[in-house]
C-alpha cells in the first residue's frame, strides 16, 4: 500500500464531487485530502485526492473515475514528476515568554503569522507533506490549539 495523488479535471456542476467521492469510498479507499476548486475555466473544476492504495486497485479506480459522465481527465502523479502543496493554519498557546521562540520557528519554515492574541498565535504556512509535519512536530510542545488543513493540490511539472 502506497499513497497517492489523483488529480481529476471535472465539469463544474452540482453533484460532480459527491460522484467522485463516493465512488473512492465505494471501492474501499480511504480519502485522506480531498480538495477542490476552480480552474482557470469558469467551467471546469480540479479535483484532487490523496488515497492510500496498492498499484492494481488504484488502476482500476483510475479507469473508473475516467468513466464518470461529468469527469474530462484523471492523472495519477504517482509516476509523473510534479509539484504539490497545502495550506495549513495552526492555533499555538503562546505566552510572552514563548511568542518570540514560535515567531523564530515560523521564520524558519517560511510560515506567515496571522493572528496574535494574549495567549495564542495563528500561523499560516504551506508546503509539501514532510514541511508540514516537520513544522507541527517542532511545534506540538508549545501546544496546539487548532489545526486546520486545505488537503494538498498538485500539478505536473513542465509542459
Amino acid at each position: 500500500m502506497k499513497k497517492h495523488t489523483l488529480s481529476a479535471l471535472v465539469e463544474n456542476k452540482f453533484g460532480v464531487l459527491a460522484r467522485v467521492a463516493g465512488m473512492l469510498s465505494g471501492r474501499g479507499f480511504n480519502i485522506e485530502t480531498l480538495n477542490v476548486g476552480p480552474t482557470h475555466d469558469p467551467q471546469l473544476s480540479r479535483i484532487t485526492a490523496t488515497v492510500v492504495a496498492d498499484e492494481a486497485a488504484l488502476d482500476r479506480c483510475v479507469r473508473a473515475l475516467g468513466k464518470l459522465v461529468s469527469v474530462i481527465s484523471v492523472q495519477d502523479f504517482t509516476t509523473v514528476d510534479y509539484v504539490a502543496r497545502e495550506l495549513v493554519m495552526v492555533k499555538i498557546q503562546s505566552t510572552k515568554e514563548t511568542r518570540s521562540e514560535i515567531i523564530e520557528v515560523a521564520d524558519i519554515f517560511r510560515a506567515k503569522i496571522i493572528d496574535v492574541a494574549h495567549t495564542s498565535l495563528v500561523v499560516e504556512f504551506t508546503g509539501n507533506d514532510r514541511k508540514i509535519a516537520a513544522f507541527l512536530n517542532i511545534i506540538e510542545p508549545y501546544g496546539i490549539l487548532e489545526v486546520a488543513r486545505t488537503g494538498q493540490v498538485a500539478l505536473t511539472r513542465g509542459h
